[in-house]
């Protein structure tokens, strides 16, 4: 593979490692599945997780910068969407990974 067609392809590994880094909390994974159905004021967003407002806008600022999500203002309040729904399908991998996991060892521990 030519130098150049590699840095290209490091350069995408690099920012999607961005990308996974946006949903790479707990409070993060959260806020996508509460953004899942629409837009959501911050102040909803922080009362959901069970978070401040000063933590979950720090989340946030990650998610934009990661591309996840975007802000639209209704006067006062700020409100997020997912920039990109399609984020929910890696978090639905993750859980058929967690499953298959837990199916697998079940299957060992059976076989002990």
């Amino acid at each position: 593979m030519k130098k150049q067609h590699r840095d290209l392809h490091w350069r995408r590994y690099e920012l999607q490692a961005e990308v996974v880094h946006g949903v790479a909390h707990p409070i993060r994974l959260a806020i996508v599945d509460l953004l899942r159905d629409g837009d959501v004021c911050v102040c909803d967003i922080a009362t959901a997780v069970g978070a401040g407002r000063s933590n979950v806008s720090r989340h946030l600022a990650v998610m934009a910068r990661s591309g996840i999500v975007s802000t639209r203002k209704d006067g006062l309040k700020v409100f997020y969407r997912l920039r990109t729904p399609c984020i929910t399908d890696f978090m639905a991998c993750a859980t058929r990974t967690l499953e298959h996991d837990l199916e697998e060892r079940a299957r060992v521990l059976a076989d002990a």
